[in-house]
């Protein structure tokens, strides 16, 4: 089984090209941070490269832009190419599944006018509309 599932931010705005008359490439680097830190270093990140065909390709071209936190799912994809008389190894994901990992209020591009800004809207006092208590 091959199964990938990342969640980090977008090192840069998201590279589209055609590959074909209709067949769109998407290309992007994210961000993972990593869950552990040696005790008195900042936390490290990898760097994994992305890309997206299709539906993830029209996704990152309307949204893939950089600092946009994103979930990820789906599968390494290994290959090579030369390059000057030596062979260049890659690592890839292949997208097959991408989610916003956080609002636009947590990103920084929502109003906070509506609710409190932790995801729920306030509700009055005395509001006797809900169902259970």
């Amino acid at each position: 089984m091959n199964k990938v599932i990342l969640m980090g931010r977008l090192t840069r705005d998201a590279e589209i090209r055609n590959a074909d008359s209709d067949k769109k490439v998407a290309r992007c680097v994210l961000a993972v941070n990593r869950s552990f830190k040696k005790e008195g270093e900042e936390a490290q990140a990898d760097f994994i490269n992305l890309v997206g065909f299709k539906n993830q390709a029209d996704f990152l071209e309307k949204f893939g832009k950089k600092g946009v936190k994103l979930l990820v799912t789906g599968r390494i994809q290994t290959g090579h190419y030369d390059k000057d008389g030596s062979t260049v190894y890659t690592t890839d994901v292949i997208a097959e599944q991408l989610e916003f990992a956080e609002s636009k209020n947590a990103a920084g591009g929502g109003n906070e006018e509506s609710g409190s800004g932790d995801g729920f809207a306030d509700i009055p006092d005395g509001f006797e509309g809900l169902p259970f208590n």
